[in-house]
């Protein structure tokens, strides 16, 4: 049976166990890799017939440890597809697509945590202020968005997968219900976001909180394309939105140096993700 015959049925077993989308969107990107590795160099993609050779030869070449502009890829980002590779075929295993599992000798390299890759203060300000006087409906919409990353350090899929039912304007509370790990996640709203949000829903009652012309949820990839173009027009460095996350951590832990109130602020289960804020270089005392 082929790898792409595999990957729906795995992919589907992921939505089944709850995962996140973008968890789910990453599986697939890193197996239809390795699919696409197994055409250009003329392999089996029957899982029946993939050895651990193959995947040695893929995971060590340029495919999967360089960048499309040839620079070498982050650990972390290693990491992240070998660990792909490493669960796609246990799955193929254990639900008896292949007699054996010929990811079993991959491993994880070690490696520090990256620090976090916040956006300088003044950039934030000046996104802020550039997508809060363009006018538009679209415009809008996004200084709404942008203000709630910036504000609450909430990750963007999990905001945009809200809807207005979701908003408590009255109590200054959003509710999170599709969260890293599936565990609904309350952040308080300041009362200047409140009624920046209120304005933007006008008499909305329904539907996604952030949505499209026709009413759609707004995408992932949609809402950094428009980011970005933000970014370009207020003349601030690249930046994805979870560095919105990274600077608020990082704002909060410098205000407070309480690791703590920044664990449960961003809702990390365990304060060893929270810790790379207190060993951030930016954070130093000098």
């Amino acid at each position: 049976m082929r790898v792409t015959a595999i990957l729906a049925k795995y992919l589907l077993q992921l939505k089944a166990d709850g995962r996140s989308p973008y968890s789910i969107d990453q599986a697939r990107r890193h197996v239809e890799l390795l699919d696409r590795w197994l055409v250009e160099h003329r392999r089996s993609r029957d899982v029946r017939r993939i050895g651990h050779e193959d995947l040695a030869a893929f995971l060590a070449g340029p495919e999967a440890t360089l960048r499309r502009d040839g620079k070498p890829k982050q650990q972390t980002s290693n990491n992240a597809l070998r660990s792909s590779i490493r669960m796609f075929f246990l799955y193929s295993h254990t639900a008896g697509f292949a007699t054996r599992n010929a990811a079993a000798l991959v491993r994880r390299a070690r490696c520090a945590p990256p620090p976090p890759r916040a956006m300088p203060p003044d950039d934030v300000q000046q996104l802020l202020a550039t997508v809060d006087a363009a006018e538009g409906w679209a415009a809008t919409r996004d200084s709404a968005l942008l203000h709630v990353l910036v504000e609450s350090g909430a990750r963007i899929g999990s905001v945009l997968a809200t809807t207005v039912e979701d908003l408590d304007l009255r109590h200054g509370e959003l509710t999170l219900r599709h969260t890293k790990g599936n565990r609904p996640h309350v952040l308080s709203l300041p009362r200047g976001l409140c009624r920046r949000l209120r304005a933007y829903l006008s008499d909305r009652t329904s539907g996604p909180l952030f949505a499209t012309p026709n009413g759609r949820p707004l995408g992932g990839r949609q809402a950094r394309r428009r980011m970005t173009m933000w970014l370009a027009t207020a003349g601030c460095r690249p930046a994805s939105p979870h560095a919105l996350r990274h600077s608020y951590a990082m704002a909060l832990y410098g205000r407070s140096r309480d690791i703590a109130a920044v664990q449960r602020a961003l809702g990390h289960q365990s304060i060893a993700s929270t810790m790379i804020y207190a060993r951030s270089p930016a954070l130093a005392p000098r």
